[in-house]
Order: structure tokens, then C-alpha cells, then sequence
């Protein structure tokens, strides 16, 4: 099945029902249908044809959605730009998809004008939200063009979407995503819509990221209505649950602990919530322990993906998630909160050393993944495509280890790993540790470069507001709970960790910072 069936199937079902509540705008299904045909109609009289590349940059709107259909339509490539990224880097983006339009929203329109020179195959430049000399404008097109049904001979293995991973260093690569990467997991995981049953989801995760675009994938096939939030607010997040009476949210770590430690989170009624899902960053224990409490009749699911393998290749069951049984089963319960669960049923996933071969349970190496939904390359480089995806499976870059009952569990990137001595060190791992302590409120844990061992274990420590935290105190916290060559022997503290805009940390940016000038 390829996506654009996901909208016919429930637009014909639950026509009336609201698929997008944005704002002051609450669309239906069979709104959201003619708006995504208006559009894609539109877009063909412009030349738009199967194989084109359309971007867009804009945060989560409900235009967000109709241009992807309206784009998937047609057979053409959709590529949502990270709003977060830099000129020169979404001037990269667009001159390598070869982009022959892009949907522009009103704050970037300043940053786009100043990259038109610099654009090479863009000939079309579409306005979202007002009128502006030297562009269309989105409204206009939609009033103009035709809502009849759009036919386009459409493969599942046909790309639908070029996506930009956000990189720490150098600029991004694209990721070729077909419509099978999202229709199968889809299929196989979501009831499809049902005119008796209504859900909302919450949406605050960027649809630049292969996590927003999956859940809103899931969300039109099963005829749920998306409450959007256009950022992240832990306030308006509330809000809009309890106004809405939302049902499932999908969040990042950071977001959840945002919203736990917000001052108003007790002055929400959140009780609609049956379903947070959580991924994209890795979770700390206290976090998704404290959630348990405070959430007691929601259900969690942990789900781990990256771009190149279409988001979703394990899960933490909700079931992982329920702390029952004797003391001995709850620990080895409570342990397992820290893994990323077990490969879902379409995935086959191992754990293989420097020479590609599987390793044993509890050892450590590089995590591979294969399976129909992962990706078919980089777009314009085949280099790098050579260098992940070897023998068919996906090379991750994480590194981490199986456990004997077939959990995965996660010791970081592999360009994060710390060799001390020739010892490897899992950053997470110590990260686990010091997160524990009382006094510590967020922590990153990095190598330094040193002359003697290779490298040193430095923790870059946020303390909780209020406390006082000596280096001493984190060192010996982390002697006293791991093997000695993984205590944390330098500390620093930092009023916050720097992150991308999916919550992971950007440990470059600390070692650029912390390490010494002549290393």
C-alpha cells in the first residue's frame, strides 16, 4: 500500500471527523481530502510531476500535512527542512534534492530571500501563511485549483520522502524514504480507522523528523485527530490535553521531564492519557520511573529508530513497563527500563564486532538492523550508502549489546565510545549513574584526551537548582557504583546541556569546549 491510500481510506470512513486541530482551525477528514487534491492539482499546473522534489519550511501546521498528500499525490519526493538548521545548511539541502519548489512560512520568508541567489533549481517559491512580492501564495492556490481526485501510477518501493538527518558535524546527508518504510510498520501497528472509535493524538514532535512524520502517518490510517502544537510548550501542551481530551502523546525524554518538573503540572486534569509513546534520545531512569508514578493508568511505550531505518526497529513493550513480582523481578524489570526493548516482527537485529560478526550476548559492539522498511540509500551518495548499509543490513553507528532473554541495550555512539587504557566505556552507562544522584538534575558524559590512558571519563554535570554539587561528590558517587576505571574522573558543571532539537545532546560541542586546546 502506498501513504496516499492512508487519507482515501479515512476520509471515506469517518469523513466529518476532525483530522487537524491547529489552532483556531479544526479540519476534517473530507476538508483535509480536498485541501491535499487543491494542492496537488495546483502544484502540477506548476510542473510538479512524479520524481520532483517540493520542500517545505515550516514548524507543525496543518499545511505541513496537506502538502505532504498533495506531494505524495503526485509521485513527487517530499522534503520537510529542519527550521532549527542554519541558511547555508538549508541552501545544501535544496540545491542537493535538486528542488523545484518550496513552501516557504511566514518567519523563515526573511532567510529564503536571502538564499534565493544561491538557489539553482528552485522555480517555484510558495508563500504559507500571507502574500509577499516574488512568491505564490499557498491560499490562492488551493482557491483556484481543482478538488478532483488525483491518479498517479505509484509504486510502494517509490521514495515519497527525502529527509535531511540533523548531523552533528558536516552537513547532512538525505534520506531516502519509499512508501513501504512507513505502510508496512503502519499496517502491522495501527487499527485502521473505525467510524465508532475516536482517538486524539497530540503532535509536538517536529515533522521534519522521521518520529513526527510516523506518528502522523499512524494518526491519518487510523482516522485519529491530531491536536498540533507548532513547538513544544510544557503550559500549552497541557492545555491543549486537557481542553481536547487527548488520548496519546508522542514525546521526546526532554519534553516529558519538562513537563513533569513544570510548577502547573499539578493544576491539569491529564487523566484522558492512555498511550505516551517516547523516543528519539535515550531515557533516564529516574525520568520514566518518576512517569510511572505520576502516571499511573498510561500506558508507556519506548520506541527506538533512527532516519535510516524509517523510525521504529524496537520497542519497550507497556507490559516492560509494569514493575510486578518478587523483589528479584522487579530489578530485573527496573533494569530493563533502560534498554530499548525488543526488534518488532518485520526487523532482524545483531550485534557484530569491527569485522561485521555477530557477537555474544552481553558484549558489546555495533547494533545492525534490516528489514523492508529501511531505507533504500543517500540520496547522490553512494559512498556513504556503501559504508551503512553492508550485505543489506543498516550499521547504526549505536553501539550496544543483547541481553540473554534478547533485550537490546545501548553504550552509545559509536564515535562516543571512551577507550581508557584500551578499556572501552559506555558513556551512557556512567551517565546511568550519576543521574542518581540527588543533587544532579542532567548529565553528559565525555572523553578527554590525555597523554597517559588515551582518554579520561569527564562528567559534564547540571546541578538541580538549589543544591551545591562539588566535583569530589560526583567522583566518588561514580567510584563508589562502577568499576573503577569508569568513575568520572573530571567534572564540570553547566547551567544546561547543549541539544539538538530532538533532545539529544550534543557531546561535540562539550568536548570542543572542555578539552584541552592542545589535544
Amino acid at each position: 500500500m502506498n501513504t496516499t491510500e492512508f487519507l482515501e481510506i479515512s476520509s471515506a470512513i469517518c469523513p466529518d471527523r476532525p483530522s487537524i486541530v491547529f489552532e483556531k482551525e479544526r479540519v476534517s477528514y473530507a476538508e483535509l481530502k480536498d485541501r491535499a487534491n487543491r494542492l496537488a492539482n495546483g502544484l502540477a499546473k506548476l510542473g510538479v510531476k512524479t520524481g520532483d522534489r517540493v520542500g517545505l519550511l515550516q514548524v507543525n501546521t496543518n499545511q505541513c500535512v496537506e502538502a505532504y498528500f498533495a506531494v505524495a499525490k503526485l509521485g513527487a519526493i517530499f522534503v520537510p527542512l529542519n527550521f532549527r538548521a542554519k541558511a547555508n545548511e538549508l541552501t545544501y539541502m535544496l540545491n542537493t534534492a535538486d528542488a523545484l519548489v518550496v513552501l516557504v512560512g511566514d518567519r523563515y520568508l526573511d532567510m529564503v530571500d536571502g538564499m534565493r541567489p544561491d538557489l539553482k533549481t528552485v522555480k517555484h517559491f510558495i508563500s504559507l501563511d500571507k502574500k509577499r512580492d516574488g512568491y505564490l501564495f499557498y491560499g490562492d492556490i488551493l482557491a483556484s485549483s481543482s478538488p478532483d481526485d488525483v491518479f498517479t501510477d505509484i509504486a510502494d518501493e517509490d521514495t515519497t520522502i527525502l529527509m535531511y538527518t540533523a548531523g552533528t558535524t558536516g552537513f547532512p546527508k538525505g534520506v531516502m524514504l519509499s512508501h513501504n518504510s512507513f505502510s508496512i510498520y503502519v499496517m502491522d501497528n495501527v487499527t485502521p480507522a473505525d467510524p465508532d472509535i475516536e482517538e486524539k493524538n497530540i503532535l509536538t514532535v517536529p515533522l521534519y523528523h522521521v518520529a513526527g512524520i510516523q506518528a502522523m502517518m499512524a494518526a491519518i490510517y487510523g482516522g485519529r485527530t491530531l491536536i498540533m502544537e507548532r513547538q513544544f510548550d510544557p503550559r500549552e501542551w497541557m492545555e491543549l490535553v486537557e481542553k481536547e481530551k487527548v488520548n496519546r502523546a508522542m514525546m521526546v525524554p526532554t519534553m516529558l521531564k519538562q513537563l513533569m518538573d513544570n510548577p502547573e503540572f499539578s493544576k491539569h486534569d491529564l487523566s484522558s492519557l492512555k498511550v505516551i509513546t517516547y523516543g528519539a534520545a535515550p531515557m533516564p531512569l529516574e525520568v520514566i520511573k518518576k512517569a510511572l508514578d505520576i502516571f499511573p493508568n498510561t500506558r508507556f511505550i519506548n520506541a527506538f529508530g533512527q532516519t535510516e531505518t524509517a523510525s521504529t526497529i524496537t520497542m519497550l513493550s507497556p507490559e516492560d513497563h509494569v514493575i510486578t513480582g518478587t523483589p528479584e523481578e522487579k530489578e530485573r524489570k527496573l533494569k530493563r527500563l533502560s534498554s530499548i526493548g525488543k526488534p518488532m516482527a518485520d526487523v532482524e537485529m545483531r550485534v557484530v564486532n569491527e569485522d561485521g560478526v555477530e557477537v555474544a550476548p552481553n558484549e558489546v559492539g555495533e547494533i545492525v538492523a534490516r528489514g523492508p522498511r529501511a531505507m533504500s540509500g543517500y540520496w547522490k551518495d553512494p559512498d556513504k550508502t556503501a559504508k551503512t548499509i553492508k550485505d543489506g543490513w543498516i550499521y547504526t553507528g549505536d553501539m550496544g549489546y543483547k541481553d540473554d532473554e534478547g533485550y537490546f541495550f545501548l553504550a552509545g555512539r559509536a564515535t562516543d565510545m571512551i577507550i581508557r587504557a584500551g578499556e572501552n566505556i559506555s558513556p551512557e552507562e556512567v551517565e546511568a549513574v550519576i543521574q542518581s544522584h540527588p543533587k544532579v538534575d542532567d548529565v553528559a558524559v565525555i572523553g578527554i584526551p590525555d597523554l597517559d590512558w588515551g582518554e579520561k571519563v569527564m562528567a559534564v554535570v547540571v546541578p538541580r537548582k538549589g543544591e551545591k554539587l562539588t566535583r569530589e561528590e560526583i567522583t566518588e558517587w561514580s567510584r563508589q557504583r562502577l568499576a573503577s576505571y569508569k568513575k568520572a574522573e573530571l567534572v564540570e558543571f553547566i547551567d544546561e546541556l547543549p541539544r539538538n532539537p530532538m533532545g539529544k545532546i550534543l557531546k561535540r560541542v562539550l568536548r570542543d569546549q572542555f578539552a584541552p586546546k592542545e589535544a
